[in-house]
């Protein structure tokens, strides 16, 4: 029999006996009741009501008659023993020759005796009902003792017996637990019978055998490559930090400690939201985690952190930590870890790299003008006139001197771009007044390849938030691209359209077009598609990208292998 049955039916019989024990002594006490009421309404008024009479024939008061004529009448709706009636009839006729007669004395006698006889009735039938109330109380008494007597045996029983049949086995198990956390997988628990505590100790004897069995095989493994692994993140020059699928802080290394400026005590073990409410750059690391982006390992932005008394630039990678567990198909988050990769020396070069070519280029415009100014000079007939040859020479220096001017005001901008150092002046600019003023800028160079350019915008166009002279760069930098890279005799489609909020300006040009696998690459620094025999350096795309978006824009491009590109700009509108 299992413990709940047990305790099932021990309480179940003790609340069945507690409701016979109240039952009983509720009958019993209703019938002594009614035995009491018995007595006081059927007898003892008729008592109270011949009492009543006989004193007042005794005293004779001035209404003596009305008292007793109020009594008999009293009496003959009290009547309730055998031959009560019969008396009662005979006081009756006594009482009225006594009120209307004169005052015999057997008429009196009579009376008085009709009266006794009454009270005597009653008095022999409450000593009758008072023998048979005692008799109920007897038996009461007697049923509530029984049923106490079982209660109490039942509730002795349960009280000796239950607390040992649960507490025995629990007190042997929690001291088998204490072994098995104490390392000693050995101790296994003995408990007879079929019950919940016999299938209990089945399941942690298998349970101690299984962690015996892993203890013997994996533990001191574990806990070698464990030590290996902390090691090893220890001695990384660069700050790690390990979650668990709460966010919760399971490890980070001595460098990540000391930037993060926590001692270990209170950065492990605690949860990343709450120290990242009193931490700024705990809330950086895992602000992506937090919003659900999964950057899977890829470099983010690079953070500036304090440390050692300067600044050192880190990229932030995020891994997440993904299991399949045995036997089962489906993929499961256990965690992240959290790698800051030190590129400080990299951003140092990276700085004087952007310095170098800014103070470059800055020196060179001042000599690629003074050339410019030459040629000029030469090129004024108050001088002396040049031949065709001399003249082929100068326009040939004069090319390269403005492909040199171009290639160092780019670099400037790049410099501009890379140091954070972009001055944008945001003002209401009219798009069409930019794209007329780069047509004019590129109409020479049109002319020379005879491309016409064929225009589509609306007569009336919203203004845009722009900075008018980077804008127009860029739109002169995208015509003279479609330009340079459309054939001869052809036409360069320039379009400004609106939507409710945004101005796009787009350029289509009808030269050879990107190449798919390169399309993704042509914003970058640097980059040229391979094969071509254009000039450039690579850098006019990839400002122009930073210019845009620098302002709030964005610049896209559309490409048909084989069938030209389209660039467009997307600018807000004035009032969006």
């Amino acid at each position: 029999m299992n413990i709940k049955t047990k305790l099932t039916l021990g309480v179940g019989l003790l609340f069945i006996l507690i409701i016979i024990l109240s039952l009983t002594g509720a009958f019993n006490i209703q019938a002594l009741k009614s035995d009491s009421e018995n007595i006081l309404t059927a007898n003892y008024k008729s008592l109270q009501y011949c009492t009543n009479m006989l004193a007042a024939m005794e005293e004779r008061p001035e209404n003596y008659l009305l008292v007793m004529e109020n009594n008999l009448r009293n009496q003959e709706r009290n009547i309730t023993e055998e031959r009560e009636a019969e008396v009662t009839g005979d006081l009756r006729t006594y009482f009225d020759n006594y009120k209307s007669g004169p005052k015999e004395q057997h008429t009196s006698d009579g009376l008085r005796q009709s009266i006794l006889k009454i009270m005597d009735m009653n008095m022999n039938a409450i000593e009758i009902k008072s023998d048979i109330a005692k008799a109920t109380a007897d038996k009461a008494v007697f049923w509530i003792m029984v049923s106490g007597s079982l209660c109490f045996i039942i509730a002795f029983f349960l009280l000796v017996r239950l607390p040992a049949t649960i507490a025995g086995p629990i007190k042997e198990l929690t001291s088998s637990i204490k072994q098995i956390a104490a390392g000693n997988y050995s101790q296994r628990v003995n408990f007879e019978g079929h019950n919940e505590f016999g299938q209990l100790a089945a399941s942690f004897n298998i349970m101690a055998s299984k962690l015996e069995e892993y203890n013997n095989s994996n533990l001191a493994r574990l806990m070698k490559e464990k030590l290996r692994i902390e090691t090893l993140i220890n001695r990384m020059h660069d700050p790690v930090v390990g979650l668990d699928e709460n966010l919760k802080i399971i490890f980070a290394n001595e460098e990540a400690i000391k930037v993060i400026g926590i001692s270990g005590a209170d950065l492990v073990g605690k949860f990343a939201q709450e120290i990242a409410v009193r931490n700024d750059l705990v809330r950086t690391l895992i602000q992506d985690i937090m919003l659900g982006v999964n950057p899977s390992g890829q470099k983010q932005n690079t953070i500036k952190i304090n440390s050692d008394k300067k600044e050192c630039y880190f990229e932030k990678e995020i891994f997440p930590i993904v299991i399949t567990p045995e036997g089962e198909k489906e993929s499961r988050m256990i965690g992240h870890v959290i790698f800051l990769r030190n590129v400080t020396s990299y951003k140092e070069l990276d700085f004087a790299r952007t310095n170098f070519i800014a103070t470059i280029s800055h020196e060179f415009k001042t000599p690629i003008s003074s050339i410019k100014l030459s040629l000029q000079i030469i090129e004024n007939e108050k001088i002396g006139k040049l031949n065709s040859e001399q003249r082929n020479l100068i326009d040939s220096i004069k090319d390269d001197a403005n492909r040199l001017l171009k290639i160092t005001g780019e670099l400037l901008n790049m410099s501009q771009v890379e140091s954070g150092n972009i001055h944008l002046t945001i003002l209401p600019s009219d798009p069409k007044e930019m794209l007329m003023y780069s047509i004019n800028a590129t109409k020479s160079q049109a002319d020379q390849k005879q491309i016409k350019f064929d225009i589509d915008c609306p007569e009336n166009i919203a203004q845009v938030l722009a900075d008018n002279e980077k804008t127009a760069w860029v739109i002169t930098n995208l015509i003279s691209n479609a330009i340079r890279y459309s054939y001869d005799n052809s036409t360069v489609l320039l379009r400004i359209s609106e939507s409710a909020t945004k101005v796009s300006i787009s350029v289509k040009d009808t030269g050879q077009g990107i190449a798919p696998e390169y399309k993704s690459k042509i914003f970058d620094r640097y980059f040229r598609v391979p094969g071509t025999k254009k000039e450039g350096t690579g850098l006019g795309l990839s400002i122009s990208k930073e210019f845009m978006e620098a302002q709030g824009g964005t610049i896209q491009v559309e490409s048909d292998f084989g069938a030209g590109s389209t660039f467009t700009i997307v600018l807000n509108k004035l009032n969006s």
